[in-house]
C-alpha cells in the first residue's frame, strides 16, 4: 500500500502482531500504543464534539497535573487547550478590531478543525488524558463556591470601568453555569455586559511552563485581561492542579506584560524570551530574574522583534520542529537587524546577571545548546512566499514529539522545505484514519510533518503553537 505514506513506508510492511517488535523501550514509555483508534469526524459538516472527546476531557480534568517542560519538542504528556465556542460567534464587523481580530471565523468549522488537532494529540501520544480543555476545567472549578467568590472579586477589580461592583451580589447568586457563560461571552440577564473572549483559544499566551514552574502571563491588551483571571482561578482552585502548588506559579509584577508566545524552552538550561508587541522589556527582565532564581535555567536569550501585528510574538517567526531544527521567518532571524539579542547569565549573586550583546541568533543558540541547528525557511527561498506563509503562521508549528510536527496545510512551501529535510508529509485527517493500518510510531530516525485543516482557524492569526499550552512533556536525557 502506498496511500498515506507514499511508497514503501517501513511501518506498512509490518502487521499488527509485529508492531511490538519495532517498539524499543524508550518508545514504549513515551508513546504507548493506543487501545483504540481515534474518533475522526467523517466530514467538516459533522458535529465536532463527541462523547469520547467529552469523556477524555473530563478524565484529563480530574487527573493530577504537575508541570514539567524542559524542551520545545520532547514527547507531549499534557496540554491545555480551549476549543472555540459561543464567544467566537460574538465577533462582528463592528467589534472585531477591538477584539484583536482581522476577520470573522465560522465557529462550527473552527471547532471541528480544533477538535481534529486534539484528536491528533491523543493518537500520537496514545494518551486519552493528554488534552485538558480549559472550558471543562472552568465548569468544574466554578462548582466550588470559594472559586466563584475569588473569580468575582478579581473580575470586579479587572473590569473596574464596567462598574461590576454594582451587581456583585447578583453575580454571586448566578448558577455556576450562568457565571461561566458570562465570563466567556460577557452576556447575562443582569444589566451589565463585557466583551466576549474569542482569543481564549490561544491558550499559549496565558502562561509558559519552564521546568516545574508556570510563568503566569500578563496579557498586553486589556480586552484579554479576563483570560488571565480565568486561568489563575483554575490553577488555584481546581483539584487537578493541587500537585502544582502556589509556590510553583511565578507571578510577574503589575505594570509589565508577558505572553507565552514569547517564551520558548529549547533546552533544560536555555530559555528564549521575545521583546515584542505583546511582551514588554520589563516583562522580559522580570521573567529572567524569576527563572534564574527558581529554576535550573542558566542561559536566557532576550530577542527584540519588530512591534507589529505580523510578528506579535517570537513564536510567529521561530518555532522548533526537533531539537536541532527550527522553522523560521528568514527576513527577521537570518540577519542581525531584528533589534537586539542579549545573552543573559546568572552571576551567582541573587538578583544579578551578566549581559552580552550577540549579533546572530543561530550562532548563540548553537553555542549554549552545544549542537548544530538548522534554520528551515518558512515559505521556501523566495521572500514573497516567506512573507505570505509567515502571515498565515507557516513558522508557527507545534512539536508533539521530536520531529513530529503539525502546522496549517495551506503553507505548502513550508511543508516542502520540511520534506527536503527528510520529513514525511501527511494530512492530519489521513494520519488519523490510517494510523492503525500504518502502525506509525514516532522514533528518533523518522520524522513526519502533519498538515492541519485550518481554513477558519488560520483567520484568527495564530497557528498550532499559539493554540496549545504544554503543561508537561517527557523528561529528556539532558534533564
Amino acid at each position: 500500500m502506498e496511500g498515506l505514506w507514499g511508497k514503501q513506508h517501513p511501518a506498512i510492511q509490518h502487521c499488527e502482531t509485529n508492531r511490538s517488535k519495532r517498539y524499543n523501550s524508550y518508545e514504549r514509555r513515551c508513546f504507548p500504543l493506543p487501545s483504540h483508534p481515534a474518533s475522526v469526524p467523517s466530514s467538516l459538516d459533522a458535529p465536532a464534539p463527541t462523547a469520547d472527546a467529552d469523556d477524555a476531557a473530563h478524565d484529563a480534568a480530574h487527573a493530577p497535573a504537575g508541570a514539567h517542560v524542559t524542551s520545545e519538542t520532547a514527547p507531549l504528556n499534557r496540554v491545555l487547550v480551549h476549543t472555540p465556542g459561543a464567544e467566537m460567534d460574538l465577533v462582528s464587523p463592528e467589534n472585531r478590531e477591538a477584539l484583536l481580530f482581522e476577520d470573522i471565523l465560522f465557529t462550527g468549522t473552527a471547532r471541528r478543525e480544533h477538535e481534529l488537532m486534539c484528536a491528533l494529540f491523543r493518537m500520537v501520544t496514545g494518551r486519552d488524558d493528554v488534552v485538558m480543555q480549559l472550558r471543562t476545567l472552568l465548569a468544574e472549578t466554578f462548582e466550588r463556591e470559594a472559586a466563584r467568590a475569588g473569580f468575582i472579586k478579581q473580575l470586579c477589580r479587572t473590569e473596574s470601568e464596567r462598574n461590576l461592583a454594582a451587581v456583585e451580589d447578583d453575580l454571586h447568586r448566578l448558577p455556576p453555569r450562568d457565571l461561566l457563560a458570562f465570563a466567556l461571552t460577557g452576556h447575562t440577564e443582569l444589566p451589565v455586559e463585557m466583551p466576549p473572549l474569542p482569543n481564549l483559544f490561544f491558550t499559549r499566551d496565558l502562561a509558559a511552563t519552564v521546568h516545574d514552574h508556570l510563568v503566569l502571563g500578563r496579557t498586553a491588551q486589556a480586552v484579554r485581561s479576563r483570560e488571565d483571571v480565568l486561568l489563575r482561578t483554575v490553577l488555584h482552585h481546581h483539584p487537578a492542579f493541587d500537585r502544582l502548588g502556589d509556590d510553583r506559579l511565578i507571578e510577574l509584577p503589575e505594570g509589565v506584560t508577558l505572553e507565552g508566545g514569547d517564551v520558548l524552552v529549547p533546552h533544560p538550561n536555555v530559555v528564549l524570551i521575545g521583546h515584542s508587541q505583546r511582551t514588554s522589556f520589563g516583562g522580559v527582565m522580570a521573567a529572567a530574574h524569576a527563572l534564574f532564581a527558581q529554576t535550573p535555567v542558566e542561559h536566557i536569550l532576550a530577542v527584540e522583534i519588530p512591534q507589529q501585528r505580523s510578528c506579535m510574538h517570537l513564536d510567529t517567526v521561530l518555532t522548533f520542529a526537533s531539537p536541532g531544527e527550527c522553522v523560521v521567518y528568514p527576513p527577521l532571524l537570518e540577519r542581525a537587524g531584528f533589534g537586539y539579542l542579549v545573552h543573559l547569565t546568572p552571576t551567582g549573586t541573587a538578583g544579578r546577571f551578566e549581559t552580552d550583546m550577540r549579533p546572530n541568533l543561530r550562532r548563540v543558540l548553537q553555542d549554549v545548546i552545544d549542537h548544530e541547528i538548522d534554520f528551515i525557511p518558512c515559505g521556501g527561498a523566495e521572500r514573497l512566499h516567506q512573507a505570505r506563509e509567515q502571515w498565515t503562521d507557516g513558522s508557527n508549528v507545534f512539536a508533539i514529539a521530536p520531529g513530529v510536527v503539525v502546522g496549517y496545510e495551506r503553507n505548502r512551501r513550508t511543508f516542502a522545505e520540511l520534506q527536503k529535510r527528510g520529513y514525511r508529509i501527511a494530512s492530519v485527517r489521513s494520519f488519523l484514519e490510517y494510523h492503525e493500518e500504518t502502525g506509525f510510531v514516532p522514533s528518533s530516525d523518522e520524522k513526519i510533518a502533519l498538515k492541519l485543516e485550518g481554513t477558519e482557524l488560520s483567520r484568527g492569526r495564530g497557528g498550532p503553537r499559539c493554540m496549545t499550552l504544554p503543561l508537561a512533556r517527557r523528561r529528556t536525557p539532558d534533564d
